[in-house]
């Protein structure tokens, strides 16, 4: 099983960007699915953007367009570049691995849009 930690957050205004990493330690980190989660106060933790062991992605609605996520099996990691941010992005970000069974969580990093 892996253990991610991701690392990038912080705060930017409306418009502005942020790359998110995770980094994964490890084995066999090409054969996980893995996926950028969200959790804003109050709300339930929602799914953001998600790449696929075979390189295929899935995005939320919301960030279509504005988010991308990529992944680096030589480097054990998964990026979420972030574009145009809007106030309503601002939540905890989650790095998630899964595999079957296996299923690991990094520990959040704080993503905060405010002008």
């Amino acid at each position: 099983q892996v253990q991610l930690v991701e690392s990038g957050g912080g705060l930017v205004q409306p418009g502005g960007s942020l790359r998110l990493s995770c980094a994964a330690s490890g084995s066999m980190f090409s054969i996980y699915d893995l996926g950028w989660y969200r959790q804003a106060p109050g709300k339930q933790r929602e799914l953001v953007a998600a790449i696929s062991s075979g390189g295929s992605t899935n995005y939320a609605g919301s960030v279509r367009g504005r988010f991308t996520i990529s992944r680096d099996n030589a480097k054990n990691t998964v990026l979420l570049q972030m574009n145009s941010l809007k106030p309503e992005d601002t939540a905890v970000y989650y790095c998630n691995a899964h595999r079957g069974i296996l299923n690991s969580w990094g520990q959040g990093t704080q993503v905060t849009v405010s002008s």
